[in-house]
């Protein structure tokens, strides 16, 4: 594996549309370089994490029979995790880790966010 930056760069988008058309498999490798980069830029308790996110991510798009398709079911996932995190900032669902513990939870002032 190569030493991780978060300084990534994309190259510009039309030579991106060209790599994917004229050479899809050099587009997909640039596109798993690209996220094993970015993951391994993050901190090593997270990286776990991202891989797992990542590896889901894989499985909806492999099941997806042309891209927009695949946007739609990726946004819906989004959608669907954005959802989960506002509701756990709002206080309206319990922490899901076995080892999280209400008492260690410190609630953000109201006032701060309104």
């Amino acid at each position: 594996m190569r030493q991780a930056s978060p300084d990534q760069q994309l190259p510009p988008f039309d030579e991106l549309v060209e790599l994917a058309e004229k050479n899809p498999a050099a587009f997909e490798q640039f596109k798993r370089d690209m996220c094993e980069e970015m993951i391994l830029s993050a901190s090593t308790a997270m990286r776990d994490r991202l891989w797992a996110q990542q590896s889901h991510i894989d499985l909806v798009v492999k099941k997806c029979k042309n891209p927009n398709q695949a946007n739609v079911l990726l946004m819906t996932e989004l959608t669907q995790q954005m959802s989960k995190f506002q509701s756990a900032l709002e206080g309206e669902i319990s922490p899901s880790h076995p080892d999280s513990r209400q008492d260690n939870i410190i609630p953000f002032p109201q006032s701060q966010w309104r």
